[in-house]
């Protein structure tokens, strides 16, 4: 026997077990018996499922259209209401960069715990903030995190058809914006002895300088790089998901040449890689570790450069394709920048290889 109307239960497994009104036994014979799952809060909502289907195939006296109970089951995944469960759908969907809501979503799930979306209150997003701020991130950072959670949650409300105000709409930072600090950027003359000291010392790491410098991309996205996102005989790159790393938006997605610096450091790293990773020292249980690259060239960066970072060269980047007055929607190209606000930049496929090339070479060093 089962509590869960059209089912029963043998051997530890539901499974839906139905009669057949007499108009539809010539469709689906007298009988309907399918296995549903172990778990009783799954078969509800297979057996739910199954029901609305079957009902609504044979609610004609005249006519039944079958319906394939076995594809319906096969297909038809449960949803679990918990956080990580709905997370991990959500980024699964959108193909992002995880990083940044893996890392919100770990420290709000230690203050809130992981439980049903339904039941997190304003008061848990308010715990989270004051959580981070006590910790001493700054305001900006806050409201990624906050953002990143917010995407999430609703996300759930939407998939889930709830009619609730998300926790986190509206929080207020204290002090938000106060603790702001433009970020730096190199002058040509310390770009020029970075570079190369960089190809002097052959160190795969300071090599980051130059590469990122003379492209503009992130980080993670030429820690990243697998050999064949590489042409050497073409000199480009291409900046694409791979198996260890995804991109941060959907603009990131693009190919650059390799000009200056940045091609002669390729040349350098390229003798350090093995058969399928340009950087393999960061690249841990088949995953882009570029936090653990980050560290190391800003550790040398810092000391040599007066506190400027690797972040600062893509800010330097956008400042030198100012002064050639490269247009907006080309900037945005180079440095998969999210595109300017105007329906006309989404349109077509934006500019050749070639006038990468030649803009590249108006900055290089």
């Amino acid at each position: 026997m089962s509590h869960i109307p059209y089912t029963i239960y043998r051997s530890g497994t539901y499974y839906y077990n139905r009669r057949v009104p007499k108009h539809a036994v010539k469709a689906y014979g007298s009988f309907i018996r399918h296995a549903l799952s172990q778990c009783p809060d799954e078969t509800i909502k297979y057996a739910n499922r199954v029901t609305s289907a079957l009902e609504s195939s044979w609610c004609s006296q005249e006519k039944v259209n079958p319906i394939d109970v076995p594809a319906i089951i096969k297909s038809f995944k449960p949803r679990s209401p918990r956080l990580s469960e709905m997370a991990d759908e959500y980024l699964s969907l959108r193909q992002i960069d995880e990083v940044p809501p893996r890392v919100a979503l770990k420290v709000f799930m230690s203050l809130a715990g992981n439980r049903d979306v339904r039941e997190y209150e304003r008061e848990d997003a308010k715990v989270f903030v004051h959580h981070l701020t006590l910790r001493g991130n700054k305001t900006a950072t806050i409201r990624r995190r906050i953002n990143s959670l917010s995407a999430i949650i609703n996300y759930a409300y939407h998939e889930l058809d709830l009619d609730k105000r998300n926790p986190f709409s509206r929080l207020i930072i204290p002090n938000e914006g106060s603790d702001f600090k433009k970020r730096g950027t190199f002058s040509h003359e310390q770009l020029r002895w970075g570079y190369m000291e960089a190809i002097r010392s052959q160190n795969t790491t300071k090599l980051l300088m130059p590469l990122l410098g003379e492209t503009g991309c992130r980080l993670s996205e030429i820690v990243g790089l697998e050999l064949e996102d590489i042409d050497m005989k073409q000199e480009f790159i291409h900046i694409r998901p791979n198996s260890i790393r995804t991109l941060k938006t959907r603009n990131s997605k693009r190919t650059l040449p390799l000009v200056g610096y940045a091609k002669l450091a390729m040349k350098l790293v390229l003798h350090h890689a093995d058969q399928q990773y340009l950087f393999p020292r960061y690249i841990k249980g088949g995953q882009c570790k570029a936090d653990f690259a980050s560290a190391a060239l800003n550790n040398w960066l810092k000391k040599t450069f007066n506190g400027l970072t690797g972040h600062c060269l893509r800010h330097t980047m956008r400042d030198r394709l100012r002064a050639v007055e490269c247009p907006l929607e080309l900037i945005d190209q180079i440095g998969g920048w999210n595109a300017v606000s105007s329906a006309g930049s989404r349109y077509g496929n934006g500019y050749s290889l070639a006038t990468l090339t030649l803009t590249l070479s108006k900055v290089q060093i």
